[in-house]
């Protein structure tokens, strides 16, 4: 099974952190990273889809919070 996450954040170093830690742990980059303005904050937020091949199958648990990145 194919697990897929969409990691978002500001434009900044704790973003590209977010990214790293999950590429190091056997995610894979899915498609080309988004950008868009925040004109409240006046920031930059990106956005990068990763992708992981798995065993089993998907799971109502996947959805919740004790279902971490950083977990799997």
């Amino acid at each position: 099974m194919k697990l897929y996450r969409y990691l978002t954040g500001f434009d900044d170093a704790a973003f590209c952190k977010k990214v790293s830690e999950a590429l190091n742990k056997g995610w894979e980059l899915h498609g080309s990273p988004a950008l868009t303005f925040d004109t409240t904050q006046g920031r930059v937020v990106c956005g990068q889809a990763v992708v992981k091949d798995v065993h089993g199958e998907w799971t109502d648990a996947m959805k919740g919070d004790d279902f971490k990145l950083s977990q799997q």
